[in-house]
């Protein structure tokens, strides 16, 4: 009896977490002396898809870039590029293995961690670091054939304000124990991504869109995390007009007020916990009109 052999429909492989650090001095002809240096540290994925059923199917490798060829090639590749804006270098490596052959599409995702530079002396020093969160930039560039599209964005942005933040009004059944507030603290870890309307965009306009959503999040007279959402969403439209629409997540990072009428204390909203589980996740996309 013929055995026939099921289809493979989909497929997709790559490397994972090729974490890069480049270092940016300058060189020891350019006569600059102390000049500041400056650290660019990246975590990189690449993924290919294309023309590889034979390799799945049949075990032939013809065709078959070694993932460990991938992880070389991010490293030889930033050797001679400056990596000023992550999205470029991206680019390049989509542009790279979009050429392979049998590759139909080529998306490499990446994310930045942030680098403060210390202060000695009251000045900036030029070559020591401190990473104070888990903020992270990203991009996500996908090449097929002859297009690209480019998405940045960054996560793990921690804010929160003490108060100009409340949530009432919202309906009530008889499984709802939770109090109205006029005043209260919101505190969040923002993940917002935004697509570009196209590719040569200055990427550096990353810098306002983080600066815009952040003075929204500040001012913003917030009557729910969804409310302040819609306002930094829109504010980050304003900011920068190359991009076509953003994305933005936003848990809600309750902090609860204690009671201490046990201890015959009162708590005029000073005393709060903190707690991380469970927590509301409040999530939007928000579109330029045309």
């Amino acid at each position: 009896m013929e055995h026939n052999l099921p289809a493979l429909t989909w497929n997709r492989y790559g490397k994972s977490r090729v974490r890069l650090v480049k270092l940016r001095r300058p060189s020891a002809s350019s006569g600059q002396g102390a000049a500041p240096h400056d650290i660019v540290d990246l975590t990189i994925d690449i993924q290919l898809e294309g023309a590889f059923e034979a390799v799945y199917v049949d075990g032939d490798n013809r065709s078959c870039l070694p993932t460990d060829t991938m992880k070389n090639t991010v490293y030889a590749l930033a050797r001679h590029d400056p990596i000023a804006h992550v999205e470029a270098f991206a680019m390049r490596l989509a542009e790279h293995f979009a050429a392979k052959p049998g590759v139909s599409v080529a998306r490499i995702t990446a994310a930045e961690a942030r680098w403060d530079r210390l202060s000695a002396g009251g000045r900036p020093h030029p070559h020591a670091f401190v990473q104070g969160g888990h903020e992270q930039w990203t991009a996500v560039v996908t090449q097929r054939g002859d297009g690209v599209s480019v998405t940045s964005g960054l996560t793990n942005l921690v804010a929160l304000k003490t108060t100009d933040s409340a949530f009432n009004g919202f309906p009530r059944d008889k499984y709802t124990t939770l109090p109205e507030t006029r005043d209260r603290i919101l505190a969040t870890s923002v993940t917002a991504a935004w697509t570009y309307g196209r590719a040569d965009t200055d990427f550096a306009a990353r810098e306002r869109i983080r600066a815009a959503m952040l003075e929204a999040f500040a001012v913003h007279d917030s009557e729910s995390v969804q409310h302040t959402l819609y306002a930094m969403a829109d504010a980050a439209l304003r900011a920068c007009a190359e991009i076509a629409e953003i994305t933005v997540t936003m848990p809600n990072r309750h902090h609860l007020l204690v009671d201490l009428a046990p201890f015959g204390l009162d708590n005029p909203n000073e005393i709060f916990v903190a707690t991380d589980q469970p927590f509301g996740l409040i999530e939007a996309t928000v579109r330029r009109s045309s």
